[in-house]
């Protein structure tokens, strides 16, 4: 039997919505090392919300000794043993887009670190010797050490920069290529750091 002229337009207007929104929402995942707005998480120690364990996104440690916007902060971002796997020919740290900070290659360094706790803080034992640039765009630190760091040491990418303004969560990526004939970075891990407001 056919639909009334008015039903089937109904129809027609339901079924071009259902397709909007396959074009929307029904392509493939992104790869998780593009670029996302920032799940929540805190500093180490603190109360975290990110993103469920998988082989798409690997927590990584870091220290940041302040966490105000604006306030002048020194920044570990560390990389243990277990985290590395193979020897490191080569460091990329990425950085969001929304991070609007000055990074100057100056005041970034490679570094052995010591473990840090109540009694300690982390801090570099050991500068490692290594060539750093940062990228044309601003997106991306490389870093190449003279030698290839074993994956026994534990290395953290220490930075002196000044906070940004805007509070919020900010995923850096940790992307590192191995020794060996494909130059090919894999993905490391992230460091999801938090800017907060300054203490009323």
């Amino acid at each position: 039997m056919a639909l009334p002229r008015t039903t089937r337009h109904l129809l027609g207007i339901t079924a071009a919505a259902g397709l909007g929104t396959t074009a929307l929402f029904g392509a493939a995942p992104l790869n998780r090392l593009v670029e996302q707005p920032a799940m929540a998480q805190g500093t180490p120690g603190i109360v975290e919300f990110r993103w469920e364990d998988s082989k798409d996104y690997r927590k990584l440690y870091f220290f940041i000794s302040d966490t105000q916007r604006l306030k002048r902060a020194d920044y570990y971002l560390i990389l243990r043993p277990k985290d590395l796997n193979t020897a490191l020919l080569k460091l990329t740290v990425t950085i969001p887009s929304s991070f609007k900070a000055n990074i100057d290659t100056k005041r970034v360094e490679l570094c052995k670190v010591s473990k840090g706790g109540i009694t300690s803080r982390t801090r570099c034992q050991e500068t490692i010797p290594a060539t750093i640039e940062l990228s044309e765009n601003g997106r991306a630190l490389e870093i190449f050490p003279d030698t290839p760091i074993a994956d026994t040491e534990r290395i953290a990418v220490h930075m002196r920069l000044f906070n940004p303004y805007s509070i919020g969560m900010y995923q850096f990526n940790a992307l590192g290529q191995a020794p060996g004939d494909v130059p090919v970075s894999g993905y490391l891990g992230s460091w999801l750091i938090q800017i907060e407001p300054p203490n009323s």
